[in-house]
């Protein structure tokens, strides 16, 4: 039976970088050893390296300015990381709370200096994306997490803040276009769309580093692991090199416009059926929906256990959704086909149908 994976994370990915990566950890490039065992200093693993880095800068358009490391600590370490290298010793920051990581990274940067919380949807247990107030003037930047998993919402483009822009991507990062001339950082934990977890991507603008007045570790310092090419420690070699067959993966499919009409696609087919079945609603207001992060819930709990039963039949996997918002959670991350969401539907109809 296909299983169709909706999990929130680690993510799908597509077969054939599965069997790619499976085949190298028994023989990378034909050296007779594992993709895990050959040095991170070798020639084979630092064109990885560097193909990987190139592809994002590519597939994401960036400026020239821009720099690109993959390095480890996922996005919890990056909400630290993010105000150590921006935010000016007795300086401020504007931050946008609208879930669950947006809130752990102002948590970690009030750690550093001034925060100020923009605007917050916390009173409605996160079901839509906030209006902010514009950040006051001497703000070095605005924070804010372009999607969130657990409760369904996305912001609908790049806002306008009228200062730089600092960004957690982990979610949504290459299933849309945008702009990244506003951003002065971009960083996107691996698992959620683009990889397997154990690496977290940076895109920073080196130009507006290097001006907080702050003695920065040299693990947390950006301009450091740029300074060595992403490889100032020994990096996950393996999420970085299974993250690079996903990114030949999207340039081969049509690049991020490609996925961004895919992803409308699916989230088109889920909407459109939780709203037209009267045994299903939504979580996250209208104009808030994620596309990549469908949440819903039964309108009727009494038939949760049948819902689950055929969901489960069907051969669906990791529809539950997070206990913050109960319910189901369908995650329609850029490998995952359409037929998947198809399926999904099939089985929200059938339950209709039985009365």
């Amino acid at each position: 039976m296909k299983i169709h994976n909706f999990s929130a994370g680690p993510c799908i990915l597509p077969p054939e970088v599965l069997n790619e990566a499976a085949a190298a950890v028994n023989d990378f490039n034909g050296l007779g050893l594992s993709l895990i065992e050959i040095s991170h200093r070798s020639k084979d693993f630092v064109a990885v390296m560097e193909e990987a880095r190139s592809a994002v800068k590519e597939l994401l358009n960036l400026p020239e300015r821009f720099d690109v490391l993959f390095l480890q600590g996922g996005a919890s370490l990056g909400f630290y990381t993010a105000a150590m290298n921006l935010l000016p010793e007795g300086g401020k920051a504007a931050y946008v709370d609208s879930g669950t990581w947006s809130a752990k990274a102002i948590k970690e940067a009030k750690l550093l200096g001034n925060i100020d919380v923009v605007g917050s949807s916390k009173a409605t247990n996160y079901d839509g994306i906030p209006a902010f107030n514009a950040p006051e003037a001497g703000t070095s930047y605005l924070h804010y997490t372009s999607n969130n998993t657990i409760f369904g919402t996305q912001f609908s483009g790049t806002p306008e803040a009228g200062v730089p822009l600092v960004a957690d991507m982990s979610s949504d990062i290459f299933s849309r276009t945008f702009d990244a001339n506003p951003f002065h950082l971009i960083y996107a934990g691996a698992q959620k769309n683009m990889g397997p977890a154990g690496t977290v991507m940076y895109a920073f603008d080196r130009e507006a580093m290097g001006h907080t007045g702050r003695t920065i570790p040299s693990y947390l310092d950006l301009t450091v692991h740029a300074g060595k090419d992403s490889m100032f420690n020994t990096p996950p070699v393996f999420p970085v090199y299974v993250t690079l067959l996903t990114l030949r993966w999207m340039k081969a499919n049509g690049g991020v416009a490609a996925m961004q009409q895919r992803n409308e696609a699916k989230s088109a087919l889920i909407y459109t059926e939780i709203d037209r079945n009267p045994l299903f609603e939504g979580h996250a207001q209208v104009d808030s929906r994620s596309h990549m992060n469908a949440t819903f819930r039964l309108t009727d709990e009494s038939k949760a256990e049948r819902f689950d039963a055929l969901w489960q039949s069907a051969g669906i996997s990791g529809l539950k959704g997070h206990r913050s918002v109960g319910g189901y959670r369908a995650s329609m991350y850029n490998a995952l086909p359409l037929e998947s969401v198809q399926t999904l539907v099939d089985v929200m109809q059938a339950l209709e149908s039985e009365g």
